[in-house]
C-alpha cells in the first residue's frame, strides 16, 4: 500500500489534456471509494486540459466486470485513453484473489490486444480504511494520479513518429 500522498503531481510535466477523448469505467461495488476516485480522475483531466465532453463514463456492476466495460468502450468510442476505476477489499475468502487476479490480467490483455491504453485505477486494499485512505483521505486519491497516467499514455499513444515525442 501507498505511504504516500497520491495527488501530488507537477502539472508543468503532463502533457496539455485539450485534444485528447478518455473513457471511464468504474465499478458500482464500493462506491464510497469508487464514486471518490471518479471524482479525482475528473477533476483531474479537467485541471489539465481535458474538455468535459471528451470525458466518457460508464458504470459496471462490480471490479470483475470493468475488463469487459472497457473493452465494449474501446469497441464503441474513439478514445485515447481509458481509466478502470474499482475497488476490492480483503475478505476471510479466497475470493479477494480470484477477483484481483482476475481484473488485473484482464486490463493487462487489453492493453496487449488493442491500441488505446487502459489504466488500472482499482484499489486492492486489506481494509476499507485503506481504501478509504487511499480515494481521498489521509493518502489522498489514486484517481488522480491514474488521470495522470492516462494523460500521458494519450501522449504516447499519439506518438506518429520520432519527431511528435512528447518530453514530460
Amino acid at each position: 500500500m501507498a505511504t504516500t500522498n497520491l495527488s501530488y503531481f507537477d502539472k508543468a510535466t503532463i502533457p496539455n489534456a485539450k485534444n485528447f477523448r478518455f473513457g471511464i469505467v468504474v465499478s458500482e461495488w464500493n462506491p464510497e471509494i469508487t464514486k471518490n476516485l471518479h471524482k479525482g480522475a475528473i477533476e483531474t483531466l479537467l485541471d489539465c486540459g481535458a474538455q468535459e465532453e471528451n470525458i466518457i463514463s460508464w458504470d459496471v456492476p462490480g471490479s470483475f466486470e470493468l475488463v469487459f466495460g472497457c473493452k465494449k468502450m474501446i469497441q464503441t468510442e474513439k478514445l485515447d485513453a481509458i481509466i478502470a476505476i474499482g475497488n476490492v477489499i480483503q475478505g476471510e475468502t479466497k475470493h479477494f484473489d480470484f477477483v484481483c487476479e482476475g481484473v488485473t490480467q484482464g486490463i493487462v490483455d487489453l492493453n496487449v490486444k488493442y491500441d488505446i491504453p487502459v489504466i488500472y485505477c482499482v484499489l486492492t486494499d486489506n481494509t476499507k480504511q485503506q481504501s478509504l485512505d487511499r480515494s481521498g483521505g489521509k493518502l489522498g486519491n489514486k484517481g488522480i494520479e491514474c488521470a495522470v497516467a492516462a494523460i500521458k499514455m494519450a501522449a504516447i499513444k499519439n506518438i506518429k513518429t520520432p519527431s511528435d515525442k512528447v518530453g514530460f
